[in-house]
């Protein structure tokens, strides 16, 4: 009871960064989806556009071996998430088809503008479509991020585009370790292969 004490007084001193957020976005399948249904799962979370040339596509094939990696080599399942930040050309069948090419367990998402918006405000992922060419095409300027989710639901850390696989995947154990300590369930980490 102490300990919870001080550990809420803690974090009351210290603070915490107002990142993350609900949300409510369809799915790759066209299924209704709310963060909440994401609760008791580690998740990776990035945010980016099915249009992207080379930069989503690396973020999201490092988060599919740190995914992978994480499962077979350290027993953790973690559960990857992608939002779109380009509702207007990303809807249902285009977050699909992205989505396939990178892990099986990837959830795409994506919805209205407004829930879009709201979406990247919660996690302070700045977006702005850049002009259109003669074909109507167009890139997308946006946060280049990896957001790690814990089982509440409260985001943990961050990882920009020069965190290598092997970093991050150190860095979400390490944060794993922390929080089943902080709930006083070792055997939920410590338990895994």
């Amino acid at each position: 009871l102490k300990e919870e004490a001080i550990a809420k007084d803690r974090k009351m001193l210290v603070g915490k960064a107002k990142i993350g957020g609900s949300f409510e976005l369809l799915d790759h399948t066209g299924k209704l989806r709310k963060s909440d249904d994401f609760k008791g799962q580690w998740v990776l979370l990035y945010f980016g556009f099915t249009h992207c040339p080379d930069i989503c596509p690396e973020e999201l094939e490092k988060v599919a071996e740190i995914v992978d990696k994480m499962e077979k080599e350290d027993g953790h399942i973690l559960q990857p998430l992608f939002i779109s930040v380009d509702p207007k050309r990303d809807g249902v069948k285009e977050v699909a088809e992205y989505v396939q090419e990178f892990h099986p367990r990837l959830i795409g998402l994506t919805g209205t503008e407004d829930q879009v918006k709201e979406a990247c405000k919660s996690y302070r992922v700045y977006f702005s479509a850049g002009p259109q060419d003669d074909d109507d095409d167009y890139i997308v300027d946006h946060t280049i991020i990896v957001y790690l989710i814990d089982p509440d639901q409260e985001f943990v850390d961050y990882y920009g585009q020069t965190k290598d696989a092997e970093m991050i995947r150190n860095s979400i154990k390490f944060h794993m370790g922390r929080y089943y300590a902080s709930k006083g369930d070792y055997f939920s980490f410590f338990g895994k292969k």
